[in-house]
């Protein structure tokens, strides 16, 4: 690219326009110093927004100091069984991966800083000399253009600033999601293997008891080996259930932060209850779209990249334009002063091809913004559907399978003490039970699962429920069926 280089020199002589050049050039010198770092870095405005849909606390800890205060709350929190929101709050301080996250807001206010200041003016200078004379030129330049350009450019770095907050909030709400599904899959994991385990002693006795049983010949082979079955299966039903709690209790002490694993914390021993109604939401896709961060975050992306486009039209031609004073010095001659002038001569290109490039960018921002809602409207609906399902599947549980396989038990107890029921038929029932009871907490863990979804697919906050999809007064909810213990012999007969 060829620069042409302009030089209008003449004798010094002071005069009124050089003293407004030099009182301009001050001015300039004193608004460099008006972009400057806020003190927050931007992070007030995503701890506000965080808190406000979490109804937890965000904090960044930039020291030492600040990340021991950090530490205090959160043993504070470990010293407890670990509920759902306190899960939250102690992984949004303490992840590190989001504590990763919180410097890109330190990086997009750099830039957003950068384009409020003043560009560095360029000094240059060339001295030749010959036997008998010498010849010093010097030239203190301003990009000219890139001052016309700056409001523009300033623009554009808040916008992008703006977005990478919401990106960084939404960062936030979507961990928040995982650490409920985390906790859930956790505490759910735990109430089935103290299940299993209950199972596996109960079998266990049953078989022992098949054994006597058969040794005193009233029992027979065969039964006796399909209680032996059931006692190896439901030992390997433990041992899977053992495996799942492992594998659950990691994911959470990952996502919580936490160095010592699964170790360092403690759960409920069981879920929360299964509502009474599920809730009916109204307008859910109109809430998403206003509430949800990603959406938001789309459209300034999109806006910022409208102004850039703009900016490269406006200087497609021209790339770079320097304007400054100017000083010759040779030997024997008074010093001339002048101005240069810089400038790109678009010659070979003539900037179609970055107004082409930025068209496409430009696209691009605008399909994103387009596919962004569609996800959310759809994510909205699935997430509402699956919410609904899962509350019916876990309320038949609780207010039908559950009580109804309870009370044949409690029926079939009360038989096999009256001699009125085989060994063999009892332990096929508490079979039943086993089936009646891993559904009740399975069906209950589906929907917790779904209300996270369904929480993170609205933006990480529920709004106010409108109507009740089933005003069916709820039971005393409903624990699962206890393990089935194993018959005394003596109540047994042929």
């Amino acid at each position: 690219m060829f620069v042409f280089w302009f030089r209008a020199l003449r004798p010094a002589v002071p005069s009124r326009r050089a003293c407004e050049r030099v009182g301009l050039v001050a001015l300039m010198l004193g608004l460099a110093g008006c972009a400057t770092f806020s003190k927050d870095g931007g992070f007030d405005t995503v701890s506000t927004t965080a808190s406000d849909r979490l109804g937890r606390h965000v904090a960044f800890a930039r020291n030492d100091v600040e990340r021991a205060d950090l530490r205090l709350e959160i043993d504070a929190l470990l010293a407890n069984p670990l509920t759902a929101d306190d899960a939250v709050q102690v992984a949004v301080l303490n992840n590190p991966d989001l504590q990763g996250v919180y410097a890109e807001l330190g990086i997009a206010e750099a830039d957003l800083v950068r384009a409020g200041r003043l560009p560095n003016p360029r000094f240059s200078t060339t001295r030749t000399t010959s036997d008998s004379s010498f010849k010093y030129e010097s030239a203190l330049t301003i990009p000219f253009l890139a001052l016309v350009t700056m409001p523009t450019t300033l623009k554009m770095e808040r916008g992008r600033f703006e977005a990478v907050k919401l990106q960084v909030t939404d960062r936030i709400l979507r961990l928040a999601a995982e650490v409920r599904e985390a906790w859930t899959d956790a505490v759910a994991a735990d109430e089935a293997l103290r299940y299993r385990r209950q199972v596996a002693l109960a079998a266990d006795a049953g078989a022992e008891l098949a054994g006597r049983m058969v040794a005193a010949g009233n029992f027979s082979a065969l039964d006796r080996m399909r209680e032996e079955v059931f006692s190896a299966d439901a030992a390997t039903q433990r041992i899977r259930a053992e495996a799942s709690v492992a594998t659950a209790r990691e994911k959470l002490a990952r996502l919580l932060g936490l160095e010592a694993g699964a170790a360092a914390f403690r759960l409920p021993e069981r879920l929360p209850d299964l509502p009474p109604i599920a809730a009916s939401y109204e307008a859910l896709e109109a809430f998403a779209l206003a509430q949800r961060l990603d959406v938001q975050a789309a459209k300034l992306d999109a806006a910022a990249t409208a102004r850039s486009l703009g900016l490269v039209r406006a200087t497609r031609f021209i790339d770079a334009l320097e304007l400054g004073p100017a000083t010759l010095l040779e030997k024997d001659e008074a010093t001339r002063k002048g101005f240069t002038l810089s400038v790109e001569v678009p010659l070979f290109d003539w900037g179609d091809s970055k107004v082409r490039r930025a068209e496409s960018i430009y696209r691009r921002s605008v399909s994103r913004v387009t596919a962004t809602a569609l996800d959310a409207r759809s994510q909205v609906r699935s997430a509402y559907a699956r919410y609904n399902s899962a509350w019916q599947v876990a309320q038949h549980y609780r207010d039908t399978i559950v009580p109804l396989r309870r009370r044949i038990s409690e029926e079939n107890v009360l038989r096999y003490n009256g001699m009125l029921l085989s060994v063999f038929e009892l332990l096929a029932d508490a079979r039943e039970q086993i089936a009646a009871a891993s559904g009740y907490i399975e069906s209950n863990r589906d929907y917790w699962l779904a209300e996270a979804g369904l929480r993170a697919a609205l933006g990480g906050k529920l709004p106010a429920p409108s109507l009740a999809v089933s005003s069916t007064p709820a039971s005393t909810p409903a624990a699962p069926p206890a393990a089935p213990a194993a018959p005394h012999h003596q109540h047994s007969k042929e």
